[in-house]
């Protein structure tokens, strides 16, 4: 399986209709590839919080419309990252696409877990309430984003839910990047999966991101890793080694604590 990861530079200076065509351009260069994937709030910046509200959109907005097309165009499933989405009857909400090679919607995403401690987004954006995997023929997708990093147990829930491969799309702060790396592996080796974690780059409202989008797989070896400006992480990876890890070192099979309930006859 052949997987895009496009780290993304949000700047102040470029509008975002214009950074909209310039990432439909990026996700079109990727034909050939199976998965494409897009940081979180990428037409806004995940720290710009005065323009959330400004450059929010409905679920099916031009974010949605340029992805779609850009989907179809590439032949590629498609994670675009998260956009501000203006549900007509609530809050704002974090809210990730995912687009099948036909550019039809396969999911979407609210993100869950709200960062900013009583501030910023964690009072701007309402809190998603479901977790999300989409099935592709190679894998099973586990979709979460950003701050959703530092809580295992939504992972484990996306792996008792049948994801595979565990995808990131995240806006990171530089000065905590010692992090990113750090639990990008720790999800990968505990929940025995791959992981697919993309940040952005650039500077948003003052604060510099991490980059370093980071490929992991399900031993927690580093597959590839971005630099801290805009790029393109290309990687191959064989999803069947999620099922032969699983057997090799059956860990998964020796949880005691959190385990779903079990089925009824």
């Amino acid at each position: 399986m052949r997987a895009s990861v496009i780290q993304i530079a949000v700047n102040e200076d470029e509008p975002v209709e214009a950074r909209r065509r310039r990432v439909a351009a990026r996700v079109r260069e990727q034909a050939g590839a199976d998965l494409v994937v897009l940081p979180e709030l990428w037409t806004t910046g995940a720290f710009a919080y005065e323009e959330f509200g400004r450059e929010a959109e409905p679920l099916e907005g031009p974010t949605y419309e340029a992805m779609a097309k850009a989907a179809s165009d590439a032949g590629v499933w498609l994670h675009a990252g998260s956009i501000p989405e203006r549900d007509p009857d609530g809050p704002l909400y974090n809210t990730s696409l995912v687009f099948s090679p036909s550019g039809d919607l396969a999911a979407a995403y609210r993100k869950i877990h709200r960062f900013g401690f009583d501030k910023g987004e964690a009072v701007l954006m309402g809190a998603g309430a479901e977790l999300v995997t989409v099935r592709l023929p190679a894998t099973t997708l586990g979709l979460s984003t950003c701050y959703d990093l530092r809580f295992p147990e939504l992972y484990r829930g996306l792996v008792d839910a049948g994801a595979e491969t565990l995808v990131v799309a995240a806006g990171w702060p530089e000065r905590r990047r010692s992090h990113w790396t750090l639990l990008a592996q720790a999800r990968a080796v505990e929940n025995q999966s791959f992981v697919l974690a993309c940040a952005t780059a650039g500077t948003h409202a003052g604060v510099p991101q991490a980059g370093h989008s980071i490929v992991v797989d399900p031993w927690g070896e580093v597959l590839a890793q971005a630099g801290a400006g805009e790029e393109v992480l290309t990687v191959e990876f064989d999803p069947g080694k999620v099922a032969a890890t699983r057997e090799q070192f059956p860990a998964l099979k020796d949880r005691m604590l959190g385990l779903p309930p079990p089925s009824r006859p």
